[in-house]
């Protein structure tokens, strides 16, 4: 990189943080979801959910989507 002020090693770590948050936090909030919907009856337990995870980052331009299924059994 260009700046004399950038710090990889803190980058990654910066990174790391961040991923782990998001994959935590989105990891409860599918089981959440799930579980709601088996106790509405609104789900089987037998489907495969669509997901879609994007990313953006407005200060450096960049949009990343990632698309797959979550199969519930």
């Amino acid at each position: 990189m260009a700046d004399g002020n950038f710090d990889e090693e803190r980058f990654n770590l910066e990174i790391r943080k961040f991923l782990k948050k998001v994959g935590i936090n989105s990891q409860r909030e599918i089981e959440r979801v799930v579980r709601e919907g088996l106790a509405r009856g609104t789900l089987k337990g037998n489907e495969r959910l669509q997901a879609e995870m994007k990313l953006t980052i407005p200060g450096a331009d960049l949009t990343y989507v990632i698309a797959d299924e979550i199969a519930l059994s």
